[in-house]
C-alpha cells in the first residue's frame, strides 16, 4: 500500500498589499467618508476584483475616462498613475482631483521628465497597454519608446546610441527585466541606468519569497486578478523557480480540486493588490482538504508606509481644525 504524502502549505512572506496599494485604497475610503458618495475613480484603483467591488458597494464609481465624470465632481486617479493630459482633462472638466498614484510610480514619471529634458532617448521596459506604461509614456511621448521584453530589443532604434537610458514599469519580473537590460546593453554599450532600480521593493520581495518556496512546492497558488501585472509575474516566477504547477485565482472557489492530485506541498502567495482576507479564504479551503500544516517562508520584512495624497490630507486637516474651532467656540 502506498503511503499518503504529508500535506503542508508554504505561505510566502511578504505577500499581499504593498504600501502604494494600501494608500490608494484608504484614499478612496477616506474620500467617501469626507465628501460622501459618489466619488469617481478613473480606472480600477488597484487591479483586484474584490477591492473594486467592495469600494463600489461603499459608493465609489469607476470610470474608464475622465470625460465620464460629471462636471464639478471629485475624481481619484488610480495607483498606476496618469499622463499629464489626464490632469489637463480634469481641469477642463472642472473636476477636483485626488492623485493616488503610488509614489514609486511618480518617481519613474519624474525620471522620464528629467531625461526627456536632457534630450535622451528613453527605453521604457514594460507591457503595452498597461495603465502604468500609458501614464509614464505620456510624460514624454516624443522621447519614450516601449520595449516589451528581451525579444523586442531587436526592433529598438535610437537617435544617438551614446544618449540612451532605460526605465521600467514597477511591477515586472525582476529576472526578465534584467535580461532585457542585458540585451539592450549589448546593443547600446553606453546605455544609462536609472538612478535607482525602478522595479518596486514590494514586487521584488514577493518574487524573492516565491523563488524561496517554489522549488519545494508541487503546486503554487497565487491569489490575484488576471489584470494584475505583478500577480501574473508571480505565477511565472514560481514555475521558473521549480514549482511543478502554478495557478492564479481571485477566490478560493476558483481552485480546481484536480490540481491537488498527487500534491504534497502547496505554496501560497498573493499579489501586491490583494487583501489578506482572500488569502485566508484559500488557507481555509486547503485546510478543509487536509492541508492544515502551514509554514511561513519569509524573504524580507516590510515597514514602508506612504502618507495619503496631499489633496486629501489638506481637507482632512481643514475639517479637524474646524472641529476644534467649533468645540472652543
Amino acid at each position: 500500500m502506498t503511503a499518503t504524502r504529508a500535506r503542508k502549505v508554504l505561505l510566502a512572506a511578504p505577500r499581499g498589499y504593498c504600501a502604494g496599494v494600501d494608500r490608494a485604497v484608504i484614499a478612496v475610503e477616506k474620500a467617501l467618508e469626507q465628501y460622501g458618495a459618489p466619488v469617481y475613480v478613473r480606472h480600477e484603483i488597484v487591479h483586484n476584483k474584490y477591492v473594486v467591488k467592495t469600494l463600489e458597494k461603499k459608493g465609489a464609481i469607476f470610470v474608464e475616462e475622465t470625460a465620464e465624470v460629471p462636471e464639478g465632481n471629485i475624481v481619484i486617479f488610480s495607483a498606476h498613475g496618469v499622463a499629464p493630459v489626464v490632469h489637463e482633462e480634469a481641469r477642463r472638466g472642472r473636476l477636483a482631483t485626488i492623485d493616488a498614484t503610488c509614489p514609486l510610480v511618480t518617481k519613474v514619471h519624474k525620471e522620464a521628465v528629467r531625461f526627456a529634458k536632457e534630450d535622451y532617448d528613453i527605453l521604457l521596459i514594460g507591457h503595452e497597454g498597461h495603465e502604468e506604461v500609458i501614464g509614464t509614456s505620456g510624460e514624454a511621448p516624443d522621447h519614450i519608446q516601449l520595449v516589451d521584453g528581451p525579444d523586442d530589443v531587436a526592433n529598438v532604434e535610437v537617435r544617438d546610441p551614446d544618449k540612451v537610458v532605460w526605465l521600467s514599469q514597477t511591477t515586472l519580473s525582476v529576472d526578465e527585466t534584467m535580461e532585457t537590460v542585458g540585451a539592450l546593453k549589448n546593443k547600446f554599450p553606453n546605455l544609462l541606468s536609472p538612478p535607482s532600480d525602478d522595479i518596486c521593493y514590494a514586487t521584488q520581495n514577493r518574487q524573492t519569497a516565491v523563488k524561496k518556496m517554489g522549488a519545494a512546492a508541487d503546486l503554487v497558488i497565487v491569489v490575484g486578478s488576471k489584470n494584475s501585472s505583478n500577480s501574473v509575474r508571480l505565477v511565472e516566477v514560481a514555475l521558473g523557480a521549480g514549482a511543478k504547477d502554478a495557478h492564479l485565482v481571485d477566490y478560493a472557489e476558483e481552485i480546481d480540486e484536480a490540481w491537488l492530485e498527487g500534491v504534497g506541498t502547496v505554496g501560497v502567495t498573493s499579489g501586491a493588490s490583494v487583501p489578506e482576507i482572500l488569502v485566508e479564504g484559500v488557507l481555509e479551503w486547503l485546510a478543509a482538504r487536509g492541508y492544515d500544516d502551514v509554514e511561513t517562508v519569509t524573504a524580507a520584512e516590510e515597514s514602508i508606509t506612504f502618507s495619503l495624497p496631499k489633496e486629501l490630507r489638506r481637507d482632512l486637516r481643514a475639517e479637524a481644525a474646524a472641529a476644534v474651532d467649533a468645540a472652543e467656540g
